[in-house]
């Protein structure tokens, strides 16, 4: 097993552990499974770094649950930076146990935390593939739970963080009714 294996298992494995379950699959593992499809999708070349974060991105998110936070946004984007932090910090030592050197657990890290958006490309496909993931599976449970308008400027904050190419991707979605107009007005 190559070392990338060998540390993409040991991620999964912790994945693995998260109590919430989505059609008997752990919900980060699908989450992180999810990601690295479009990961593929988008980078099938990614680096070892690139990889690594984004089976990352979720890691053990459920040791900080948002209701330690206050509500609004100020406590969302708070629990999002701890988490951010929780993540980069179990995946570089997870990385550096598989012998990847500092400056690769750094690079991951950077990722992880969604340093450099729209500026490191790295970054920005992490995003893109979280944006991607959200639609394809999580947008129509969302908008079901809320008002037109919070979901429509929702959709609209999440397609200004995506790239072109994730764009792309996203407009050759199948949605069907009743999310497609949805995110046709949003997207208008």
């Amino acid at each position: 097993m190559t070392r990338l294996a060998e540390t993409l298992a040991a991620i999964d494995q912790l994945h693995q552990m998260d109590p919430s379950v989505i059609d008997d699959t752990p919900a980060e593992l699908n989450y992180a499974r999810q990601m690295t499809h479009w990961l593929q999708q988008l980078a099938p070349d990614a680096s070892e770094e690139l990889q690594i974060a984004v089976r990352s991105q979720h890691l053990c998110r459920w040791e900080i649950p948002r209701s330690e936070y206050p509500e609004g946004r100020t406590g969302y984007l708070k629990w999002r930076t701890e988490l951010g932090k929780l993540h980069a910090r179990k995946a570089g030592e997870i990385m550096a146990r598989n012998g990847y050197s500092e400056a690769s657990c750094a690079q991951a890290s950077a990722i992880i935390r969604k340093q450099g958006i729209k500026r490191n490309a790295d970054t920005q496909t992490l995003e893109d593939c979280a944006c991607l993931v959200f639609l394809t599976r999580d947008f129509s449970a969302f908008a079901a739970k809320h008002p037109r308008d919070k979901v429509i400027a929702i959709v609209q904050k999440t397609w200004k963080k995506m790239s072109e190419q994730a764009q792309q991707k996203a407009l050759a979605l199948p949605f069907a009714e009743p999310d497609l107009p949805v995110l046709q007005e949003a997207l208008a």
